[in-house]
């Protein structure tokens, strides 16, 4: 039955607090994703300067993977949990309303560090409640965090449609997020834990490479529509400015239905299978974008983009916490790494293939990085 075991994930007070986690971060990006034309012309930034400036953040990730296992060895996760969000979520204000681009760069690269570290916990801690209550999680997990970006792209579309500018959407976001996590405090402090380890961080070999490469074009994807998806409707379609935020919307809420029903899905289908069937429905979508430059066409392909990327990062990192001879936490960073360089890479190359030829044609790349997905996959042995 769809949505089965969403029903029992929010019956568990633990694992709910918890999926809120994985929404504060989306429900600020949803907010900021619709801000993001207006961040790129009060900065005076280019396609290429913009993709340029995006980098700040993925470096900060990477920053965050080399001492996050050592962080998560000395600090318990009960410490972490809700504070590191609190502070995600008030560096993304600053960004909105940064007034340089030394600003808007200072605190990209910041809130990179603190949202890698934010992602090794929660993910983390995920894994110690599906062995708790011998019960799959982790889709349901990241599907708040796709409902939160849903959430917050129809919360921005209702604030412009009444006035409100960005700064503003920012900071009441921002308020409520904080509250949430004051209030459900308790049920972090139950993981008072830490995860010791030798190693800070160990390189991807044989077929975890695989995965760290899948990881590389899922992020691409999901960052290029973050990105680019608001930009391409309202310069290249002329969509209204209320309507501008229904491409990572659809994105959203596609991701949102899929990734509740994953948990269900995974085990029925096989991982296998899933990534292979998941990276051509997304391809699908990218090429919809990019070869039909219709308004209502390109939601539709958003929309097949999130169904298509759903469930495809819960089984990577699901099968990152199953590497032999390292811990979760390590095994985490070791296939985020790959996605990290995605995130890194693909607004960079995406900006400079705009710049040089069009928007539509930096598309079409990510539909050839998610065809290379698809055979990785094919070809993978980690995969249950």
């Amino acid at each position: 039955m769809l949505f089965q075991n969403t029903r029992e994930f929010f019956k568990n007070k633990e694992a709910a607090a918890l999926g809120f986690l994985f929404s504060s971060s989306s429900l600020m990006l949803g907010i900021w994703a619709a801000a993001l034309p207006f961040i790129k012309e009060q900065l005076g930034l280019s396609d290429q300067e913009l993709g340029l400036i995006l980098l700040f953040g993925p470096l900060g990730a990477m920053t965050g993977v080399l001492f996050s296992a050592k962080l998560f060895s000395k600090v318990s996760f009960a410490h972490w949990l809700g504070k590191g969000n609190a502070f995600y979520c008030i560096l993304m204000c600053i960004e909105i309303f940064a007034p340089t681009q030394w600003i808007f760069a200072i605190a990209l690269f910041f809130r990179g560090v603190t949202g890698f570290t934010n992602g090794v916990a929660v993910n983390t801690v995920v894994g110690f409640l599906e062995q708790k209550y011998d019960k799959r999680f982790m889709a349901t997990c990241h599907g708040m965090y796709s409902i939160g970006g849903g959430i917050s792209a129809g919360f921005a579309a209702l604030l412009y449609g009444v006035g409100i500018e960005s700064i503003y959407q920012g900071l009441i976001m921002g308020g409520i997020i904080v509250g949430t996590i004051i209030y459900l405090h308790s049920y972090y402090m139950e993981h008072d834990v830490t995860m010791p380890s030798k190693k800070s961080f160990i390189l991807p070999k044989g077929h975890v490479i695989g995965l760290s490469f899948i990881c590389f074009v899922m992020f691409m994807s999901e960052g290029c529509i973050v990105d680019w998806s608001s930009i391409y409707l309202q310069r290249n379609l002329q969509v209204p400015l209320y309507l501008i935020s229904l491409g990572y919307g659809g994105f959203a809420v596609a991701m949102t239905i899929g990734r509740f029903n994953g948990d269900q899905i995974i085990p029925k289908l096989g991982e296998k299978r899933i990534v292979i069937f998941s990276t051509l429905l997304a391809a699908t979508g990218f090429l919809l974008v990019s070869l039909v430059p219709v308004a209502t066409v390109a939601i539709l392909g958003f929309t097949m983009i999130g169904l298509g990327c759903s469930c495809v990062v819960p089984v990577l990192f699901s099968a990152a916490s199953r590497i032999k001879d390292v811990t979760p936490v390590q095994g985490f960073a070791m296939v985020t790494t790959g996605g990290l360089m995605g995130f890194m890479a693909g607004p960079t190359i995406i900006g400079f293939i705009s710049e040089e030829w069009s928007l539509s044609l930096g598309f079409l790349f990510v539909v050839f990085m998610l065809l290379l997905a698809t055979l990785t996959g094919w070809k993978n042995s980690l995969f249950r």
